[in-house]
């Protein structure tokens, strides 16, 4: 009736996306506390960003760097 014979692939482990060990159920995704202090340092320096639309600051003038003096 049904082939037994074929095997599911093996379950792989998450692993921690700072060092590459395998991830704490209590930390997940992360190994351990250190790993998961790395990538929050990383979002608050700067390190990581999320792409979005260009937007004005809060003075009304464009973020992009440009005086509007023409050159």
């Amino acid at each position: 009736m049904h082939d037994m014979t074929a095997r599911a692939e093996p379950r792989r482990l998450p692993t921690c996306p700072i060092c590459g060990k395998p991830a704490d159920a209590a930390l997940k995704p992360f190994c351990s506390k250190r790993c998961a202090d790395v990538d929050l340092n990383r979002w608050l320096s700067g390190a990581y960003v999320v792409a979005g639309p260009e937007q004005d600051d809060e003075d009304g003038t464009p973020s992009s760097g440009s005086a509007g003096d023409g050159t």
